[in-house]
């Protein structure tokens, strides 16, 4: 059998038998396309018989059958799209290699073969922020050509991991499958975003596929750098250990609260950028007023170690939240940051500022809920659409890149100075949308986003801190104050968190229905 080189992604060969798939597979071939018919001829293995033995050794396979002069433009797509959905090298084979070879060249001629596919719109990042932005593209020109670059086969509702470490959701209620939620009319190309090379609008995936595209926006999140504290990866979840910041994580912070009978338990807050910066006081209030309802607050020992140098960053918000930390006896360390863990001994170092002094202070424990520093991801860090902070560098307003002019970034992920949080994704969406439609027509940003975030401030079961706020900490109510009181503890804040914000966030922000998030044109105050 002669395989012949197209490109370092795709190979071409002659008619392959089952028995063959092992030795692909064995010299690093990771997917295989068939381009022949069934029963071409006569004793042709069967296409469903190459696939059995595909699957049978780890290889993905997919069935593109021609018949030789008679290939169209509608082959050459669903060559593209195999290619651009299969991770590399990929063998493509047919009656004697030219066929496959053929379609490769047309696929190429359409700016879309040889293991490269192309997108009027290419989406990196398949969270909420990336599967909201699509289908809020679609929804508005659904003809548009759309691919969604993910690797995770599960998506999460993250913000509902506060309420599983609280005891008050089920961890399955914040997992779906990743394939559900893709939005009709888009690609789900299965994969991670490696480089990109904005100056020719392509994108290079870890497993070596080129994606070209029209416009091109980024979501992938942001990095929880749990070993940048030391000791800390090897304890999680174990030694009283704990975080919610992760899915696995939450569950074991709600049975750690339950069995507390008393003791030291610290709560602890990195540096700015991370994800909700209400989250680590969350887990805290909530623990708190569990042990207040148990008894057991009296015996409980509590500090809350915030690197910031205020509770809060919006001032606000301040005096409710200090109202709590009194209520509860909490030991409040402002510029306080943990640096290193030791589960065994349990020990914590903290690194705190005092004037012009640091020092180190080490505390012991019966628990302790860690929020890691967070990071942009290390391909984003190292892009040439990165900021000086490694994250992408976005107009604020538009956000759209400073230097390319079709590429887009919201979410965690860009160097915006709203707070991350999904509240902020659901108001950024619509703005990216419209803005890379206007970008692929080759028209300027329509659309603007004035910094909304949000953080329902959960200080007891029952009762909502409803923060919500802009740029520059401008309050930014989405009730009316004879409703909702944002600044004080509201129990019709804490029905929106428990009972409306999931259902708005799965039936509505991933749908594109834009409900309480339609976007402002650009050039209107506020």
């Amino acid at each position: 059998m002669t395989i012949r080189t197209l490109t370092p992604a795709l190979r071409v060969s002659p008619q392959i038998d089952p028995a063959d798939v092992a030795g692909l597979a064995a010299s690093g071939f990771r997917s295989i396309i068939c381009n022949r018919p069934d029963d071409e001829e006569g004793g042709q293995p069967s296409a469903a018989m190459v696939a059995a033995a595909a699957e049978a050794h780890g290889l993905r396979f997919r069935h593109v059958p021609v018949v030789p002069g008679a290939m169209g433009e509608g082959d050459a797509a669903a060559m593209a799209r195999a290619l651009a959905e299969l991770p590399g090298p990929v063998l493509a084979y047919c009656r004697s290699g030219a066929r496959s070879e053929q379609l490769a060249a047309m696929a190429a001629a359409r700016g879309e073969g040889g293991g490269t596919a192309c997108y009027d719109i290419l989406v990196i990042g398949g969270g909420s922020a990336g599967i909201a932005t699509a289908a809020s593209i679609l929804r508005r020109r659904p003809d548009v050509s759309l691919a969604i670059v993910e690797p995770s086969e599960d998506h999460y509702y993250q913000p509902g991991w506060t309420m599983v470490g609280g005891g008050v959701f089920a961890a399955e209620v914040t997992r779906r499958g990743e394939a559900g939620l893709i939005p009709a009319g888009a690609e789900w190309i299965r994969g991670a975003a490696a480089s990109f090379d904005p100056a020719n609008d392509r994108v290079t995936l870890v497993d070596g596929r080129v994606i070209g595209y029209g416009a091109l926006i980024v979501c992938p999140g942001l990095k929880l750098d749990w070993d940048a504290i030391p000791g800390l990866g090897a304890t999680l979840g174990s030694n009283g250990v704990t975080s919610n910041y992760r899915y696995d994580l939450a569950p074991y912070t709600d049975r750690l609260v339950r069995r507390f009978r008393g003791g030291r338990a610290l709560f602890t807050q990195p540096p700015m950028p991370i994800k909700c910066a209400g989250a680590p006081q969350k887990a805290m209030y909530l623990s708190c007023h569990r042990w207040e309802r148990a008894g057991l607050l009296g015996q409980a020992d509590v500090q809350f170690h915030n690197a910031a140098p205020a509770l809060f960053g919006v001032a606000a918000y301040v005096p409710a939240l200090e109202s709590y930390i009194a209520r509860y006896g909490i030991d409040l360390q402002l510029e306080s940051r943990l640096v290193s863990i030791d589960g065994t001994a349990k020990v914590a170092l903290f690194e705190q500022k005092r004037g012009d002094m640091v020092r180190r202070v080490e505390e012991r424990f019966d628990m302790i809920h860690v929020v890691p520093p967070q990071v942009a991801p290390d391909f984003i860090a190292a892009s040439p659409l990165a900021a000086p902070s490694g994250f992408i560098a976005v107009d604020e307003a538009t956000l759209r890149h400073p230097l390319h002019v079709n590429v887009f970034a919201l979410g965690d992920v860009a160097a915006t100075t709203n707070a991350k949080t999904a509240a902020a994704a659901r108001k950024q969406a619509p703005v990216a949308a419209l803005n890379a439609l206007a970008a692929l027509d080759g028209a300027a940003p329509v659309a603007a986003y004035n910094g909304y975030g949000s953080c329902p401030l959960t200080v007891e079961a029952g009762k909502i801190i409803l923060a919500e706020f802009g740029y520059g900490g401008k309050l930014l109510p989405t009730f009316p104050k004879w409703l909702i009181e944002g600044t004080r503890p509201s129990r019709l804040s804490w029905l929106l968190k428990e009972k409306i914000l999931p259902p708005l966030y799965w039936h509505g922000m991933l749908r594109g229905r834009e409900w309480l998030a339609a976007p402002e044109p650009l050039g209107k105050g506020g």
